[in-house]
């Protein structure tokens, strides 16, 4: 709910603080700007013109909430988990929420942790704002001044999603820690060319490292990789998910995938990365 996170949102016009009025339905800041509540409980602090963002559509969160309802990715949100919970974080922040999977997963760890779920997507923000009580689902944008007051969370996760080197350091407390969940180049390898899906950028890693450098030092890495057995449903899910939704048709998909045997082992390959966010001083 916004109420358990209130003390970490600001006004992204002018960063002043937020508070809740008219029965938590508005928010408003010392300087008169309003913001409406979504009557699904998330709230928009997009600032600009927002029209011009895309994010994931209402069928890629679907997409995602079927396949990680199946429990497919498990392994990765363990591993999300145990990168997060290490720190003893009391505020975290997810970048790119989704569906809410990993933060509500990260939240049951600690009864007092409390979570701001971050997605462009209003679609992704409806269900980020169902998927636990103590979390605090908004809409803005990752590549602008994030809507979150300066060094107030403890922990930031990027599961698969863009980040803002620069905001995310500004947001994190002093000895906060980012957690980066990337693919590996085998990620989804069987179903890549057979399916013409995108490929993962052979220079992945090493412009994550020289995006973080100067803000964060790397602490530990772990890679993660497994194997599934999904049927057409969940290859369907899976693709519909992901970037590749964007440059196929659903007839295309379908089609292609009708084509292959009835269940098809893919692999599931992803790095998790911690950072340290650097002191200022270091930052420099």
């Amino acid at each position: 709910m916004l109420s358990e996170v209130m003390d970490l949102l600001v006004c992204p016009h002018c960063t002043s603080d937020l508070a809740a009025i008219e029965d938590g339905r508005v928010l408003r800041c010392d300087r008169g700007h309003t913001f409406d509540v979504a009557r699904q409980g998330y709230v928009s602090l997009l600032a600009g013109n927002a029209g011009k963002i895309v994010g994931d559509s209402a069928e890629m969160i679907e997409a995602r909430s079927e396949f990680l309802d199946r429990g497919h990715f498990d392994r990765i949100i363990a591993g999300v988990v145990a990168a997060m919970s290490a720190h003893d974080p009391a505020t975290v922040l997810e970048v790119g929420a989704g569906t809410g999977h990993y933060l509500a997963a990260v939240l049951e760890t600690f009864e007092r942790m409390r979570g701001v779920g971050l997605d462009v997507s209003k679609p992704a923000a409806r269900k980020v704002a169902r998927a636990h009580p103590r979390l605090g689902s908004i809409v803005a944008d990752v590549w602008q001044p994030l809507p979150v007051r300066t060094g107030s969370i403890d922990a930031v996760s990027c599961v698969f999603s863009p980040r803002n080197a620069a905001e995310l350091r500004r947001i994190l407390a002093p000895n906060g820690v980012l957690v980066v969940v990337t693919p590996t180049e085998h990620h989804q390898q069987e179903l890549i060319e057979t399916l013409g899906l995108l490929s993962v950028d052979e220079d992945k890693a090493r412009r994550l490292g020289e995006a973080l450098a100067g803000r964060f030092e790397q602490t530990d890495t772990t890679r993660i990789e497994f194997t599934m057995a999904l049927d057409h449903l969940s290859i369907a899910s899976l693709v519909g998910m992901g970037p590749s939704a964007r440059h196929s048709t659903d007839a295309a998909r379908r089609s292609a995938i009708a084509a292959l045997p009835d269940t098809v082992e893919v692999t599931a390959s992803v790095t998790v990365g911690t950072y340290r966010a650097l002191a200022a001083s270091a930052a420099l």
